[in-house]
């Protein structure tokens, strides 16, 4: 039986908490009241946010072009392989789509929010996972902390608004490390017992479902805290309790056919770029420029993972104190193998330890359980970034809102500020003992952040961003089935919202795309301009100005002025 969390006088007749207390009375509350704050987190701008520059848009556009072309096995950008991962998230995608134009939704092809929901779902069962994860480390009430830790946990906010990968990875690798951590606990309290066969499946159909959407780092999540604590234990025979052989045939069976299949249609050369090209050349070389020293995921976790953070640095000491019990065991094996092994990877990006995040909202729920929170003064300091965090996103809506020169963020403001009051009463609470009170008044904080920030602040993207104001241009054509070309500006955005066959050429070759007439439009950057016009005078290509676009290349974070022209409609005189 799990020990009783201290109560203060006052927690059961404050609101927050008592939503605690409700979440506690019973297994279907806590997963309503996870779903809920779930779905509060992740919601605001969900729908709002253009399409993200640069690889949100490139993985909606392969969706968008298997929808098109009916081939569901090969994954291309316009004409250019993408084999960097396999088909999964993909297909999650295509069913997405092709559902929502079953049901009638207009244009459902170019909505950026519909390949987003695979993320948002994913999202919210790495929630729910997390606290099912929990239970068996933690009484229920520890462990819908532990869920609502990653409900509003910053890098989860992010990727569960982001047509990508790596929210459907984490539910994976959350789901196979929650079966796995049944297994170890059930084998080091009772030798040889017979393992559930709905665990073992579990696990093995997350391991295959991962392997289909990002190849086999899944197998290194997985594969590190069983490595680890075979040695650790010096017995590996509780892996058999997982039945291998049947689970390799049973991931055979769900993911092989794919690879098969893509290796038939494009050779070896998947092979290639998704092995060699991208997992090797990441951890040996920065690959697309994303080269970062040893200890950068270590300086971004306290923004990623906030707003746990904080309570991970007190946490720490007295979990590694407590590492010879079985349940603290699994957890820092779970964290500090593949820790080690992105800080040695030359390729670093935020997300990429984003699966070893469940993990440290459960260790924090085990220390609040067994009241393990270090009482060093200097750690506990830590804590103050409930605090900071919000007053640091009031600051940045104040600039980029006036950055942006837009209207629409301010409300934002009134918000973060009170975000930055309740996470200022966090730090008090718990400056003064108030433990689960001062987290449940950062949660709160994180909720109010995510509310401002995603729901208020990105959505003036819209209205910022040069593609969709591009893509309008051509949806108000006078004429039947226009195409576009592109000169300068040529981000993976335009192409998912003007169509796949949208040529991304120079100036000259913008004026050479008008040279037959036709419903064609050419966008042109301003330093392409000059190209454009020069050529087009002298090989006396006609061609009438139809607009201009001033907006933010945040790709490249600067402004970009876009002219837009078309080609003479018939009767049209020539410049």
């Amino acid at each position: 039986m799990a020990a009783t969390l201290p109560r203060t006088a006052n927690s059961a007749s404050g609101y927050l908490t008592g939503l605690l207390d409700y979440g506690e009375t019973r297994h279907r509350y806590a997963v309503i009241l996870l779903t809920v704050l779930a779905l509060l987190a992740f919601l605001p701008g969900f729908s709002q946010v253009p399409p993200v520059d640069r690889e949100e848009p490139r993985f909606a556009q392969a969706a968008k072009q298997m929808i098109e072309t009916g081939n569901y096995v090969d994954i291309r950008f316009q004409d250019t392989e993408r084999y960097a991962k396999p088909i999964g998230i993909y297909w999650l995608q295509v069913a997405v789509v092709k559902t929502a134009e079953a049901v009638g939704l207009p244009r459902a092809r170019i909505r950026i929010w519909l390949y987003r929901l695979p993320s948002l779902f994913a999202a919210i069962g790495v929630v729910l996972m997390t606290y099912w994860s929990a239970l068996a480390f933690v009484g229920r009430r520890p462990a819908v902390l532990a869920g609502a830790m990653m409900a509003c946990c910053v890098m989860l906010s992010v990727e569960a608004r982001l047509a990508k990968t790596d929210a459907v990875l984490l539910l994976t690798t959350t789901i196979a490390l929650g079966a796995l951590a049944r297994v170890y606990l059930a084998q080091r309290e009772s030798p040889g017992a017979v393992t559930k066969t709905s665990l073992t499946l579990l696990f093995w159909t997350a391991i295959a479902v991962g392997t289909l959407v990002k190849g086999p780092i899944i197998w290194l999540f997985a594969g590190l805290p069983a490595i680890v604590l075979s040695i650790a234990d010096r017995n590996a025979r509780w892996l058999l309790a997982l039945r291998p052989l049947v689970g390799l045939a049973w991931c055979a069976l769900i993911a092989l056919p794919w690879f098969i299949a893509i290796v038939r249609q494009s050779g070896f050369l998947f092979l290639s770029e998704s092995i060699v090209g991208d997992l090797l050349s990441r951890t040996v070389t920065g690959k697309d420029g994303n080269w970062r020293p040893p200890g950068f995921h270590f300086l971004l976790f306290w923004i990623m993972f906030w707003p746990g953070a904080p309570l991970a640095a007190v946490a720490a000491p007295q979990l590694w104190q407590m590492r010879g019990a079985a349940d603290v065991r699994f957890l820092l094996a779970w964290i500090i193998p593949a820790w080690i092994v992105f800080e040695i990877a030359l390729t670093k990006q935020p997300h990429y330890v984003l699966p070893l995040f469940p993990a440290f909202a459960i260790a924090i729920a085990v220390a609040i359980e067994r009241r393990a929170l270090s009482t060093s003064r200097w750690l506990q300091n830590a804590t103050v970034g409930w605090f900071l965090l919000p007053l640091g996103v009031f600051i940045a809506s104040v600039v980029f809102i006036a950055y942006a020169g837009r209207s629409v963020g301010y409300l934002s403001w009134p918000i973060a500020a009170f975000a930055t009051t309740i996470g200022a009463f966090a730090w008090w609470l718990y400056t003064n003992r108030e433990i689960e009170q001062a987290l449940v008044k950062a949660i709160a904080a994180a909720l109010l952040v995510s509310i401002a920030f995603h729901g208020l602040v990105l959505p003036a993207l819209a209205y910022v961003s040069p593609s969709p104001e591009i893509a309008r241009y051509l949806r108000d054509a006078p004429c039947s089935q226009p195409r576009l070309a592109s000169a300068g500006y040529q981000e993976p955005s335009l192409v998912f919202l003007a169509g796949t066959q949208t040529v991304l050429t120079d100036g000259r070759g913008a004026a050479e795309f008008l040279r037959d007439g036709g419903c064609r439009y050419v966008a042109v950057e301003s330093r392409q301009l000059r190209n454009f016009t020069q050529y087009a005078e002298n090989a006396g290509i006609r061609y009438e100005s139809v607009g201009r676009v001033e907006r933010l290349n945040l790709a490249r974070v600067r402004r970009a002025t876009i002219l837009v022209f078309r080609a003479p409609m018939q009767g049209d005189r020539a410049p």
